[in-house]
């Protein structure tokens, strides 16, 4: 049985697929105070207010123009969704760094994701979105500097 807590955020993930990109209609499903929080992005922790609350999924639409979720587990309690999911695409645009362009590969993603949705009055008030950034990184053929990083703390 599908409650309207769920309901609402189904309809979020739907918004951002990438045969959709509908990102005026993600904002909208969120309260005029919502926040949207990207954990363990390339810079870390980022949070989107108002008119850049869809700017994740723009992001995610550029770099995997078929971006879709695959949801494995939904748990909902009362008005929050946990659910553990997959962000799956192929990587066929650029992907920008701190260092340049990395040029698409065509390599199929599919990143661990936790992503934890709060609710009030039917609107989203609050999403933090745990990214395995590692693992995404790995898949677009980034791989961490481990010498350059010891050189540097000696």
């Amino acid at each position: 049985m599908t409650t309207d807590t769920e309901a609402l955020v189904r309809r979020a993930y739907h918004c951002a697929q990438g045969d959709v990109l509908n990102v005026q209609g993600f904002i909208d499903l969120f309260a005029e105070d919502g926040v949207f929080t990207g954990i363990g992005g390339v810079t870390g922790r980022e949070s989107y207010r108002g008119e850049h609350l869809g700017d994740v999924v723009v992001w995610m639409g550029q770099l995997l123009p078929d971006v879709h979720r695959e949801l494995h587990r939904v748990t909902v309690l009362g008005d929050v969704v946990a659910i553990e999911l997959s962000i799956q695409g192929t990587f066929t645009k650029p992907f920008e760094s701190p260092a340049g362009a990395v040029q698409p590969t065509g390599a199929k993603l599919d990143i661990p994701t936790g992503d934890f949705w709060y609710v009030r009055d039917g609107k989203i008030s609050e999403f933090n979105c745990y990214v395995g950034v590692s693992v995404m990184l790995a898949q677009l053929g980034i791989n961490p500097d481990f010498a350059a990083a010891v050189a540097a703390t000696a």
